[in-house]
């Protein structure tokens, strides 16, 4: 191995044992990491520089301030609210409605703020109809990640993986041309989580509030013992209750920090905010999905137009444009650049073109996602779509197929990371809310990943064939 390989093998290891171990904010260990590279000479610093002006980054800035002028208008809010009036009148049935809706929102907007929004009224209706809550929270949770699949800009993974996908050369990926394929794994999923897990979750309001008291209870322990460590400056401490250990990105994944951080509030309606702030969305997901400009022009424009129709003041956008998910992407961007100069993509996907050659395309295709699922539960999306995606395009080229087919598998598995309650910011929220047990994800979310698995490797070869 030479000295660029072996740096940047090094600073991996230890950016992903920083983000496992959760002491350090995941943007800052990013942006270290990226910096060691530069300094040694790994990445040069027109290298970081392209990283920073990714397209990917520009859009995601974009349409965070288009997703926080909604907020701010209070159309989202009047939204949810409306949707859990009717759901209060039709029971269960009822309910899960609202969840499709919010999972259809997650298409587009930013899934924390809709879940923060949404918990608490499908947590007092449910109580309302004598229905347990935990059947309706984690699917809640669950439902706006699916639905973070069905677009190009329904998850920063999706943008991040078709931003580098064209740096390696590759064509872009359309506003629309995944939602095939993530619709087949949001029905299926959102299948499942209504006839299967629903039932598997909650015994009745009592025992929903005996268990939320049995954990405040655990809480205050696990504080009590996390500062009697910190007393004794152990160099460990206790995860607790609301804290993320999976630093995530954002246009609608988990977020850096601590659940109350990035709650949304409920905020009054505006007519005029909320008429032109929706005007402005679709009109850039018109502009997009036409293929009429890319999506980082179209957003880039709408945040600007926002600005100048006074729906935001610009104090207000630049607290919607979360700077510390951007630079975080950044930084794994830098890590995924070194990753490609050096060869190490190359290599890695040498190892499983040796493992997979004589199995064909579709054994690799289910590998990469296998692989990809399981470092998402691991790793941030950020980190495993940048050290992924070149992975994958080095591999269909080495067995003479297109790439597509690998880079749409990264999408869906880096955004599947349903097995625990601190892989996504909505996660977590939920799990608060409804006092769920770390184990209630597990049994909910591990066969979900199995499931939407199975399906992926059966739309992604119909829709993307090799």
């Amino acid at each position: 191995m030479t000295f660029d390989q072996i740096a940047a093998l090094v600073v991996l290891v230890v950016v992903v044992g920083v983000l496992i171990h959760g002491r350090m904010r995941a943007d800052v260990v990013a942006l270290s990491g990226a910096a060691v590279l530069m300094m040694l000479g790994v990445v040069r610093p027109v290298e970081v520089q392209g990283a920073f002006a990714s397209p990917a980054l520009i859009a995601l800035g974009g349409l965070f301030v288009i997703a926080y002028a909604i907020e701010l208008s209070g159309l989202l809010g009047l939204l949810i609210r409306e949707a859990t009036k009717l759901a209060a009148r039709f029971g269960s049935s009822g309910i899960w409605a609202v969840l499709g809706v919010c999972g259809g929102l997650g298409g587009f907007l930013n899934n924390t703020p809709v879940v923060v929004l949404a918990a608490p009224l499908v947590r007092d209706v449910a109580k309302s109809l004598k229905l347990s809550p935990k059947r309706f929270l984690m699917p809640l949770s669950h439902l706006t990640v699916l639905g973070g699949l069905l677009t190009l800009i329904g998850t920063s993974t999706n943008l991040l993986v078709n931003d580098m996908a064209r740096n390696a050369g590759q064509p872009v990926f359309s506003l629309f041309e995944i939602t095939p394929v993530g619709l087949c794994l949001a029905i299926t999923g959102g299948l499942w989580l209504f006839l299967v897990s629903s039932r598997q979750l909650g015994a009745g309001v009592a025992a929903d509030e005996a268990e939320q008291r049995r954990l405040a209870e655990e809480q205050e322990r696990a504080e009590a013992r996390a500062r009697e460590n910190r007393r004794r400056k152990f160099w460990f401490r206790l995860p607790r209750l609301g804290e993320t250990r999976n630093q995530e990105d954002g246009s609608g994944d988990a977020q850096l920090g601590h659940v109350e951080l990035f709650q949304a509030a409920d905020r009054p309606f505006d007519p005029r905010r909320s008429a032109i702030a929706l005007t402005v969305f679709v009109l850039v997901i018109a502009v997009a999905g036409l293929g009429w400009a890319p999506i980082a022009s179209s957003a880039f424009a709408g945040a600007v137009a926002l600005i100048l129709l006074r729906v935001l003041t610009p104090e207000e956008a630049y607290a919607g444009l979360r700077p510390e998910i951007l630079l975080l992407i950044a930084g794994m961007v830098v890590i995924g650049i070194a990753f490609e100069v050096t060869g190490l993509a190359q290599a890695g996907a040498d190892v499983l073109i040796t493992v997979m050659r004589p199995f064909g395309p579709l054994t690799a295709l289910i590998v990469l996602y296998g692989v990809t699922l399981f470092a998402t539960e691991l790793l941030s999306n950020a980190t495993v779509a940048v050290l992924v995606t070149p992975i994958a395009v080095a591999l269909a080229g080495s067995l003479g197929v297109d790439p597509r087919p690998f880079l749409v598998a990264v999408m869906m598995a880096a955004s599947a990371a349903f097995a625990t309650p601190f892989g996504y910011q909505t996660n977590v929220l939920v799990y608060q809310m409804a006092g769920y047990s770390y184990m209630d994800f597990v049994k909910v979310g591990l066969p979900l990943n199995l499931i939407t698995w199975a399906a992926a490797m059966v739309a992604i070869p119909i829709f993307f064939p090799f």
